[in-house]
């Protein structure tokens, strides 16, 4: 009988909260805790609420499947208080006396209370190091989809869909459960459509998401979402502005306030990040620009600094983007204070969400967006080889054959850390390259 670990493998389950991370290597490793993520801080961004409400018996499941394979003795898993329904559905299939040591954390309503770092914290009290994982600290962190996902894989079933939420500009603001290859389009479709001619739209989120235009594109194992907005809109002006430009303003306006730091969510729990610094960067030659570019390699890249901290609206986080990227392509690694201790401000700096949708100019488009609690079917999916992080599986069927939903259509490559991917539909394959596109029967 196959092991937990290889069912998981099996499976091609990743990391779906966005990163992509191969499950398989989490469900090996040897810890205490495992914490299920079920933050969802990003504003508009309800699929994992949803996936709570309706189907809480799998996030416990899965949380006490990675428990017995790692040997973790507890199971925590993070919700916001303010979402009583899944605080009620996770209660309500949670043994009465506990027997499986899992038990709920209840979260403020704070921006990014997603954050690794930050919800171990919450949890645990327990301070990753610098430029570490929660496995540094005897946890495991895993999203709440991707435990459901590990749930199914026990029994045999590959992930062939994706919990999204579809929100903002269109009809009626709803989550639901699609066909992995689906388009972007199809998925806005289903909620109606938008309610404006021209839009953006923001896949994964407003604050870490990318900004598309192209409806065209297929959803992932770790798309979470589409937030539409009116391209007048201030969210889609400035995200569409060239990176240089970006960089240029912020050299002439930055006026060294350090709001961006001071309000930093690494920063206030005790990492070095400092924006403001990283922002004199921008005016230094090569070897300037490293002293302050050190900085910015603790960033979780969320955006609050660009779009919600800084007075003038420049581009902190872009900058340590930029700051990250140049120091990694030198080979500059980390080499800081391990010391960490959080600001005595901590919980008096945190950003409510309520307060940043405010301030992002999305308030209006704050509806729930309830699970629409059907099949979706799909005519047509565009399946990507790389939807995670390591190396694009190998396709494994060819142009004409016919293949199942669930059918393993490509495979990890022997000894490379991967994810096999599975046919979400029953059809006919149309073209195999750095895609499958497979057409319904």
């Amino acid at each position: 009988m196959s092991t937990i670990f290889e069912q998981i493998q099996n499976a091609g389950v990743v990391g779906a909260g966005g990163a992509g991370f191969p499950a398989h290597v989490k469900a090996g490793a040897s810890v205490d805790t495992i914490i299920a993520n079920g933050a969802e801080c990003e504003p508009l961004i309800h699929k994992d609420f949803e996936l709570m409400v309706n189907y809480p018996e799998r996030v416990v499941h899965g949380v006490a499947l990675l428990m017995e394979s790692t040997g973790a003795k507890q199971g925590i898993i993070g919700v916001k208080e303010k979402n009583k329904r899944a605080i009620e559905a996770l209660t309500s299939v949670l043994p009465a006396n506990n027997s499986q040591n899992i038990k709920l954390h209840l979260l403020g309503d704070f921006y990014p209370s997603g954050d690794e770092y930050i919800l171990v914290y919450e949890a645990t009290r327990r301070l990753i190091p610098p430029q570490g994982i929660p496995l540094n600290v005897g946890i495991v962190v895993n999203n709440v989809e991707t435990l459901y996902n590990v749930s199914f894989a026990s029994q045999g079933i590959p992930v062939t869909e994706k919990f999204i939420t579809v929100a903002g500009a269109v009809k009626y603001a709803t989550s639901l459960k699609v066909p992995i290859g689906m388009s972007y389009r199809e998925a806005i479709e289903l909620a109606g459509g938008t309610t404006v001619k021209d839009f953006g739209v923001f896949v994964g989120g407003i604050m870490m998401g990318k900004l598309e235009f192209n409806l065209d594109l297929p959803i992932t194992k770790t798309t979470a979402g589409f937030i539409v907005l009116p391209t007048e809109h201030t969210l889609i002006t400035r995200k569409s502005q060239p990176e240089k430009s970006m960089h240029r303003i912020g050299k002439s306006a930055c006026d060294q306030c350090s709001y961006c730091t001071e309000l930093c969510p690494r920063y206030i729990l005790g990492y070095d990040v400092q924006p403001h610094k990283v922002m004199r960067s921008l005016g230094f030659s090569t070897t300037g620009e490293n002293i302050w570019n050190q900085y910015a390699q603790l960033c979780c890249a969320c955006g609050l600094c660009t779009l919600y901290a800084c007075p003038e609206s420049l581009f902190p986080k872009e900058a340590c983007d930029k700051g990250k990227r140049d120091l990694k392509e030198q080979g500059i690694k980390w080499s800081g204070n391990m010391e960490v201790e959080p600001h005595p401000m901590y919980e008096g700096r945190r950003t409510p969400l309520k307060q940043l949708m405010q301030r992002l100019g999305v308030s209006e488009y704050d509806h729930a967006s309830e699970f629409y609690n059907s099949q979706i079917n799909a005519g047509r999916v565009e399946i990507l080889l790389t939807q995670h992080v390591g190396a694009p599986a190998q396709a494994s069927v060819q142009v004409g054959d016919q293949v199942q939903k669930g059918q393993c259509i490509a495979e990890v490559p022997e000894g490379k850390l991967g994810a096999n991917i599975h046919s979400s539909i029953d059809g006919i394959v149309k073209s195999v390259g750095q895609s499958v596109v497979i057409e319904s029967i």
